[in-house]
């Protein structure tokens, strides 16, 4: 087993302002998420993947997780968030774990896309899924704190609709992207979307029951060969 990031060094402040994945202990996204690379853990080490991007890093604990898979050497860890609080916390996680995390202040991959054309290897995406409606999840954008980590308008998919947009453009050939989303999101839309749209085919790699909510990490790859 993978140790879980150690995030001992986040204090109740910053628990104020930036998601806390073990705060929802043992029902939580996050772990689900870690739980999902975990398990494709042996296939991503072979991939040398140098280039990974994860959209809402909130207090970094997955890119750290991931950095602990693929090692510090050779990848390059890019992580965005429009929440201050959590691009500091993110680097604060990263310098705990020993794994050198580049937070970027910005709005989903922002400033990055045109940059990361068809570069990136890995792509993490826990979206704020919870559906809301339309003025909460745009005020939660707006302020930059910590509801915009669940706030997600019509369907919770208001947030994740405009990143997945960009989703082709920014993975490489042999790229794969992870994203947490619930049953209430339309899952077999947003996997005909992403095939119809960029030619990526998906899986289901793990899903959990939470409360009343059902958890499911999608990947989506390129070609069959990477799923």
């Amino acid at each position: 087993m993978i140790p879980t990031p150690d995030l001992s060094h986040l204090s109740d402040d910053d628990k104020l302002h930036v998601y806390d994945p073990a705060g929802k202990l043992p029902y939580c996204d996050t772990f689900l998420l870690l739980d999902g690379l975990e398990k494709d853990a042996e296939q991503l080490k072979k991939q040398n993947l140098l280039i990974c991007l994860e959209i809402g890093s909130g207090s970094g604990c997955v890119s750290a997780f991931l950095g602990s898979i693929l090692g510090s050497a050779n990848a390059l860890y890019l992580c965005t968030d429009i929440n201050t609080r959590a691009s500091i916390c993110t680097a604060a996680t990263g310098k705990q774990n020993k794994i050198p995390l580049n937070p970027i202040t910005c709005d989903l991959s922002g400033p990055l896309s045109s940059r990361l054309r068809h570069s990136v290897d890995i792509i993490l995406f826990n979206p704020p899924y919870v559906p809301t409606d339309h003025d909460e999840a745009s005020y939660a954008q707006d302020i930059a704190g910590i509801a915009g980590s669940w706030a997600g308008g019509a369907d919770g998919m208001e947030v994740t609709n405009r990143f997945l947009d960009n989703v082709g453009n920014l993975l490489s050939d042999h790229g794969r992207f992870y994203l947490v989303a619930l049953a209430q999101n339309n899952i077999p839309q947003i996997r005909q979307k992403m095939q119809s749209s960029f030619n990526l085919n998906s899986e289901v790699v793990i899903q959990r029951r939470a409360g009343r909510e059902t958890l499911h990490i999608l990947r989506f790859c390129r070609s069959v060969g990477n799923v």
